[in-house]
């Protein structure tokens, strides 16, 4: 099998394999797109899948705890979470489809406000001027995120989401001919 290999000589990605991160770029293109064009259906089928990828994660943790007794606290308390997450997405794919990512947005706006105190902490103790405005630039946009309206914040989210899937998906799949084109 031969490797497409960076200019420091690192392996990156079997390029007998290339055609798999095709695949990934026109399946991420494809998402982004109907995120765009049709966001409802679409975030409610990829809530739906990821409530199935929860469960089916939550149960293989509850085995992997048999097998690994080293981290059996972790794998009990992922595995439960993870079924239950996932049966509940699963009952409930409409009501989840709003529900997780308005949780996302709350915990993003959390860590916004956390991150932007460590900068600012940063930028008192002579770290300069750049922490200082990206702190309380983060803290205003965990506060938006956190006090705002949660139906523009979940909006811009899934466009936000569907722009990277888009841009990430036509990045990988001009890397997979780049990767096909590496063959020795």
């Amino acid at each position: 099998m031969t490797t497409a290999e960076a200019t420091t000589g690192e392996v990156l990605v079997p390029s007998s394999h290339w055609w798999i991160v095709l695949l990934q770029g026109i399946a991420s293109v494809i998402i982004g797109v109907l995120l765009f064009t049709d966001p409802a259906p679409t975030l409610v089928t990829l809530t739906l899948f990821l409530g199935v990828f929860w469960f089916i994660y939550g149960i293989f943790d509850l085995v992997r705890m048999f097998g690994d007794s080293s981290n059996w606290g972790w794998h009990l308390i992922g595995g439960i979470l993870g079924v239950l997450c996932g049966l509940a997405i699963v009952r409930n794919p409409l009501w989840a489809a709003f529900l997780v990512p308005a949780t996302l947005v709350w915990l993003l706006g959390i860590f916004g406000i956390v991150i932007g105190i460590m900068s600012l902490v940063q930028a008192f103790r002579g770290g300069g001027w750049g922490p200082g405005v990206l702190g309380v630039l983060s803290v205003i946009l965990g506060l938006a995120l956190l006090f705002g309206n949660t139906l523009v914040a979940v909006t811009i989210l899934v466009w936000t989401v569907a722009g990277i899937a888009v841009v990430g998906g036509i990045v990988a799949i001009v890397m997979s001919f780049q990767i096909k084109s590496a063959r020795v």
